[in-house]
């Protein structure tokens, strides 16, 4: 059956908190607090240039990455 997007649901808001979607005893939650990761900033800081749009936060996506490739896997 061919689907259609419903207009109404254009105007429904849900408020949502990462917090609330990992559970408390998730392996990233243990890992975030055992490892600091903001070493990071100082690594990537000369690959970024001064003006343009603000990038994603660095260890943000360093997190992203480590949890695709060994946590969901």
């Amino acid at each position: 059956m061919m689907g259609r997007r419903n207009n109404d649901e254009r105007s429904q808001i849900q408020m949502l908190s990462i917090d609330d979607l990992v559970p408390q005893d998730h392996l990233i939650r243990k890992i975030d607090v055992a490892i600091d990761l903001s070493f990071i900033y100082d690594k990537v800081k000369d690959l970024y240039k001064p003006g343009g749009r603000e990038s994603i936060d660095s260890v943000v996506l360093y997190k992203n990455c480590y949890d695709s490739i060994h946590i969901r896997h």
